[in-house]
């Protein structure tokens, strides 16, 4: 028997989910006992989730939910799911991108011959519109890259595995990058960015970090009982970004601006700036709270509620946009119309 077929030997025998001694293994293949070990080490390395236990009543098994029973999918709940596959692909990355694809290739494996042809190619026939640029909140926008990928892979291995991971967080605002372990928990996917949602271990608070900002992600051995409590539909609606402006309140200098009731109804509708603080004032304006002082946020807000906003503070960005706008007045005290062509 060569290494091959004793390795696919030794898989099947560990498919029954009991632990089997090495001893057992060598005396089943006629190997010694460091040849069996040889043949857990290659299909390890192969990607095989082999669980090793010590001491006398230890052995060898296959991890829980490795290999799975077929499932049989009629024509339409296949091609419900390659439609799926599709609008999740729209995303530019998703999590276990390779295993996905994967995926696809079995289901497209299991359609009767009439149809393969026509599903072979998804995209000839659902067509997802990707989801434009948000000039308004330009901080939003990301390209996909490799640690974007890793850091998504990773989160979902740590979610499968219930283990922690590290990785380090980038903040782009404050230029620095921290190092983070954290319990993930779930992931979610807004305007055009993924999200990992986890509890923080430093602090053991619930913290949603953007997947794009996460680098040299990595699964730790350690494990932990998942919070069975924990359901990321808590998080959905804009509760996440609500959370993490309070904290942010906290931690980051406030920006503050004079608006009326009417800006502030405009306002709200904003799926980023209605999780401010609005704090209605004696004369009938409201107040708007916003933790950042960014330039590049505060001052083309300000520019888009137009006339009856006021910026309170900082008072370096009110200085620059009182310049900017007597600019703007010179500019248009000028009549620039002129007569039309004869």
């Amino acid at each position: 028997m060569n290494p091959i077929e004793r390795a696919l030997g030794i898989l099947l025998l560990l498919t029954g989910g009991k632990l089997i001694p090495a001893t057992t293994l060598a005396e089943r293949f006629q190997v010694s006992l460091r040849t069996i070990y040889r043949d857990i080490d290659r299909l390890i390395a192969l990607g095989v989730p082999v669980d090793a236990e010590r001491g006398a009543e230890g052995g060898y098994r296959l991890a829980s939910g490795y290999l799975q029973p077929p499932v049989a999918l009629t024509r339409n709940e296949t091609a419900a799911l390659l439609s799926a596959m599709a609008l999740t692909r729209s995303s530019r990355t998703v999590p276990l991108a390779d295993d996905l694809t994967s995926a696809q290739k079995k289901l497209l494996a299991s359609l009767p011959k009439s149809v393969h042809g026509l599903l072979k190619d998804a995209e000839r026939i659902v067509g997802i519109e990707p989801i434009p640029a948000d000039i308004f909140h330009s901080g939003t926008k990301a390209e996909a890259n490799k640690d974007w990928q890793k850091a998504l892979d990773g989160f979902m291995a740590g979610i499968l595995d219930s283990k922690r991971v590290r990785f380090e967080h980038c903040n782009p605002v404050r230029q620095t990058v921290k190092p983070h372990e954290v319990e993930p928990y779930g992931i979610m996917f807004d305007r055009d960015l993924w999200y990992l949602a986890g509890r923080c271990v430093d602090t053991n608070v619930v913290k949603v970090y953007r997947a794009d900002r996460v680098r040299n992600l990595e699964v730790s051995g350690l494990f932990f009982r998942p919070d069975k409590t924990f359901s990321i539909q808590s998080l959905l609606g804009g509760a996440w970004l609500s959370n993490a402006m309070r904290r942010w309140e906290q931690e980051e200098e406030i920006a503050r601006i004079l608006i009326t009731a009417n800006q502030a109804r405009k306002l709200s509708a904003d799926w980023y700036y209605r999780h401010a603080v609005f704090t209605p004032t004696d004369d009938g304006r409201v107040l708007v709270s916003i933790p950042s002082t960014e330039r590049a946020r505060i001052l083309p807000l300000v520019r888009w509620l137009g006339p009856g906003a006021e910026l309170i503070e900082p008072a370096d960005l009110r200085k620059e946009i009182a310049e900017e706008l007597a600019e703007l007045a010179g500019l248009y005290a000028t009549d620039r119309r002129t007569e039309p062509a004869g």
